[in-house]
C-alpha cells in the first residue's frame, strides 16, 4: 500500500502540469466532513462533491432533485476536509441552463458560500456561452461530456455515449470548444475508450475519466461505489477497492449484540 503525501494545495495550474509531465490525476466525490479528511490524508488531487449527492446521501434515483442549497451544504463539510485536494462542486440541474446570468449567479453563489475551488457543468456547445462567461467571471469550470446524468430523461437511460460517428465527432468538438473557453479539465463519462483517447490528445486541460478507459489524464470514482457501500451497483467500469458493505453490516451486529446481552458498555466503559 502505497502513502501519497500532497506537500502543497492542489491548483488548477498544477493539474495542467500533471498533463503535461505524464502523471496521471486521481479524483473521487466526497460529500460529508469525515470521509474528505481521510479521503484528502491518503493524498487524492481532486474532490467532487458530486450530484450524486441526490443518489448516494439523498436516495433519490436520479442527480436531478438536488438543489444549489443542498449542494452548498455538503460542499461546506468537504472544503473544510480538504487540505491539499482541489475541490470542486457540481452546479446542479436547473442552476445553469436557463441563462447565461442565472449561471453565472448561481456559480458564483456556490463558490463564495460553500469555499469551493471549482464548479462543474454538464455539456458541450449548448452550454458553451454560460462557461464563458464564468471564466470571464474568474470562476474555474471544469466541463463533463458523454454521459451526462442530468440529461438522463432525455438520453433515456445510463447507456455507453457516442458509439456512432456522429455523436463521437460532436463529442470531440464539444471538448475542444470546452478546452478553448478556458475549461480547466473535462469529465469524460462512458465513452469508448479509442474516442476517450482522440480527446485527451486534442485537448490542452487534463481530461478525467470514468469509464472512458485508461488513457485519459485520470480517473474518477463515486468514493461509495469504490469502497464497496453501495451493493446495487456494479457497471463495467467500477473497480470495488474495498468491501466495507459487509464490515459495516458486521460491526451493527455485533453492537446490537453487545446492547442486548449487557456487555457494552463494560465497567471499563462506564463512568
Amino acid at each position: 500500500m502505497s502513502v501519497h503525501v500532497q506537500n502543497s494545495r492542489m491548483t488548477t495550474a498544477k493539474l495542467r502540469q500533471m498533463k503535461a509531465n505524464g502523471e496521471k490525476i486521481a479524483m473521487l466525490t466526497s460529500y460529508d466532513f469525515t470521509l474528505a479528511s481521510l479521503v484528502d490524508e491518503a493524498g487524492i488531487d481532486i474532490l467532487l462533491v458530486g450530484d450524486s449527492a441526490s443518489n448516494v446521501v439523498c436516495g433519490n434515483n436520479y442527480t436531478l432533485p438536488i438543489t444549489v442549497e443542498e449542494m452548498i451544504f455538503l460542499t461546506k463539510g468537504v472544503v473544510r476536509a480538504a487540505q491539499h485536494a482541489l475541490v470542486v462542486c457540481d452546479m446542479p440541474f436547473g442552476s445553469y441552463q436557463v441563462s447565461e446570468e442565472e449561471a453565472v449567479r448561481n456559480a458564483i453563489k456556490i463558490l463564495k458560500e460553500s469555499g469551493c475551488d471549482a464548479v462543474k457543468l454538464e455539456g458541450g456547445e449548448e452550454i458553451l456561452p454560460a462557461i464563458r462567461h464564468m471564466i470571464q467571471a474568474g470562476i474555474p469550470v471544469m466541463g463533463h461530456l458523454g454521459l451526462t446524468p442530468q440529461s438522463v430523461n432525455q438520453f433515456g437511460g445510463y447507456g455507453l455515449r457516442a458509439k456512432e460517428e456522429a455523436e463521437a465527432e460532436k463529442l470531440l468538438h464539444d471538448a475542444k470548444l470546452l478546452d478553448e473557453a478556458g475549461c480547466f479539465s473535462i469529465v469524460l463519462e462512458k465513452i469508448p475508450a479509442a474516442l476517450a483517447e482522440r480527446v485527451t490528445k486534442a485537448v490542452s486541460c487534463p481530461v478525467i475519466g470514468i469509464g472512458a478507459g485508461n488513457k485519459c489524464d485520470g480517473q474518477v470514482l463515486v468514493l461509495h461505489d469504490m469502497l464497496g457501500l453501495n451493493q446495487g451497483f456494479k457497471p463495467k467500469f467500477l473497480r470495488h477497492f474495498a468491501q466495507l458493505a459487509g464490515t459495516v453490516k458486521d460491526a451493527v451486529n455485533d453492537y446490537i449484540d453487545a446492547v442486548k446481552d449487557s456487555s457494552f458498555p463494560s465497567d471499563e466503559e462506564s463512568y
